[in-house]
């Protein structure tokens, strides 16, 4: 049995996580994600897209709508659950694997999305590096950062066991640790939208989201939100070596190290080799 092998996306593909997302304030949570990775997509050469970890079903969907060729991984074949719907009329593929030593040779996809994912790995280097290995030319990230609301995080980890009840813990990070882990491996961060000043579990439990929207529209106004928003949407892009040495100019200030907070179908297959093509 390998040890090292990470499986956090098995808990974010379950209708019991999906619950967190559900009524209105759930639907405006998510369509404020969809705004921020729809605005790190403009640009991004291709339409071959991978999710890793996307069995939550957050993104599938809404990628398909926008014409985008979907490939979903899971660490798990019960990772299909809540895409079947996509899966079985063929309109996505499903595959199985390692989200450690993801099973598809190098640039097989030319953007590659991992959301509500990298928070709860524990090898979260050697993730990423995975994830800029099979990207061609984009990698889109999100993280709860360490800039934010998230230092008083252990004030709020009662309301928010209380709110959603499967609270897990996590890691945030910052944008120049992510980036100069993917510096050496070819990627620099792009671009990045934070997306709420105020914690996710605040509008959860207030589920009032036009009260939320105008909370967070002030918030953006008066630059709280550019400064101290998350979680953050991070695009890395494929850097030209020509450009490694001029690469961390683009990468924002933040300098803390990450921290630990305490909160199948016939379409499904599992994979294993790397030398044959990814399916997407």
């Amino acid at each position: 049995m390998d040890t090292r092998r990470e499986t956090p996306d098995i808990e974010t593909s379950t209708d019991a996580y999906a619950q967190r997302f559900t009524g209105p304030v759930g639907t405006w949570l998510l369509d404020k994600q969809w705004e921020a990775v729809n605005q790190m997509l403009q640009g991004c050469p291709g339409h071959n897209i991978l999710e890793v970890g996307g069995g939550h079903a957050q993104l599938t969907g809404t990628l398909l709508d926008h014409d985008y060729d979907v490939t979903v991984m899971g660490s798990d074949p019960s990772c299909a659950h809540r895409i079947k719907p996509f899966i079985q009329p063929g309109r996505c593929a499903f595959n199985v694997g390692d989200l450690l030593d993801l099973p598809y040779p190098d640039r097989s996809f030319d953007t590659v999305i991992a959301l509500r994912l990298m928070a709860h790995m524990q090898d979260w280097p050697r993730f990423l590096s995975e994830l800029t290995r099979v990207a061609r030319h984009t990698v889109i990230v999100d993280y709860p950062s360490q800039v934010s609301v998230n230092r008083v995080e252990s004030l709020l980890f009662g309301l928010k066991k209380a709110v959603e009840g499967n609270t897990r813990a996590y890691q945030c990070f910052t944008t120049k640790i992510i980036g100069n882990t993917c510096l050496p491996l070819g990627y620099a961060p792009d671009n990045r939208q934070r997306q709420f000043f105020w914690p996710m579990v605040i509008h959860r439990a207030l589920k009032m989201p036009k009260l939320s929207a105008a909370m967070e529209s002030v918030s953006r106004a008066v630059g709280l939100t550019q400064t101290l928003g998350s979680p953050v949407v991070l695009k890395l892009s494929r850097i030209t070596p020509a450009k490694h040495a001029t690469a961390g100019t683009i990468t924002p200030l933040d300098t803390t190290a990450a921290q630990t907070h305490h909160s199948q179908p016939a379409a499904i297959r599992s994979i294993t080799p790397r030398g044959s093509p990814a399916t997407a």
